[in-house]
């Protein structure tokens, strides 16, 4: 059993293997979506059980405009299908959303089902929730230092200034850099997520497709996480 002060506060997820799911399956990618979003439901509730503070996925990123017409607007449609069933259970176990990313560029009903998922758990203060949509690494830093850029008297920018200008400094003053970052579907790559924030974070890959993730293996890589000595580039006290 994991001791609660020996978990990660931040978890970020790389949702990956949806697609493949499908493929294996016979059926559709976008069932492998759906399916994905069923895990992705399972995967709130047990951080949210598990005491976890903030959990950080990556639903849809910049990068991701380039599939098919059909394959990004189920998506979008996905994403106003979750609101509309899941609302009520995320109210009712008091999770907190917040969007990072520029999701005001997606269609209207997906923006509206959004901005209404914010507006009804803005005042929960339990798990805080941030989902990456239309979310891109690299462009979240430019965009942070050409804001800091344009500030009049601007002379030097700060990490920490930087820090406060990324998504993550917007939505919520105190969302802490991840402690651990999970990828699916045995890729080991972070695909242009968190570059900032994942300085430091602890990395673990699972051979398991996404929509075949469980909450028992997210308590058991947490579990392992426990495990792992951070040193944040200095040196352990046990090391010779």
């Amino acid at each position: 059993m994991t001791e609660p002060n020996k978990l990660p506060t931040h978890v970020g997820v790389i949702m990956d293997g949806n697609g493949r799911w499908a493929k294996k399956k016979g059926v559709p990618r976008l069932m492998g979506h759906n399916a994905g979003m069923e895990s992705m439901k399972k995967i709130v509730i047990a951080a949210s059980n598990m005491g976890i503070k903030y959990l950080t996925v990556y639903a849809f990123s910049t990068e991701n405009w380039k599939r098919s017409v059909e394959e990004v607007s189920g998506i979008f449609r996905l994403i106003v299908k979750y609101v509309q069933l899941e609302l009520r259970e995320l109210v009712e176990n008091n999770v907190r959303i917040n969007i990072i990313g520029e999701y005001r560029e997606l269609p209207a009903d997906s923006v509206a089902a959004i901005d209404k998922l914010l507006d009804a758990t803005k005042d929960n203060t339990g798990l805080v929730f941030n989902i990456a949509v239309n979310y891109g690494g690299r462009a979240e830093i430019v965009k942070a230092v050409n804001e800091l850029l344009a500030e009049p008297g601007r002379t030097e920018i700060t990490e920490e200034d930087i820090s406060a200008h990324l998504y993550t400094g917007r939505v919520h003053d105190d969302i802490p850099d991840p402690d651990l970052i999970i990828r699916t579907s045995g890729e080991e790559r972070t695909s242009n997520f968190l570059v900032w924030q994942s300085a430091y974070s602890e990395l673990m890959s699972t051979d398991t497709l996404w929509p075949d993730f469980t909450a028992e293996e997210f308590g058991n890589l947490c579990e392992q996480f426990s495990h792992r000595k951070r040193r944040f580039g200095g040196r352990d006290k046990d090391d010779k």
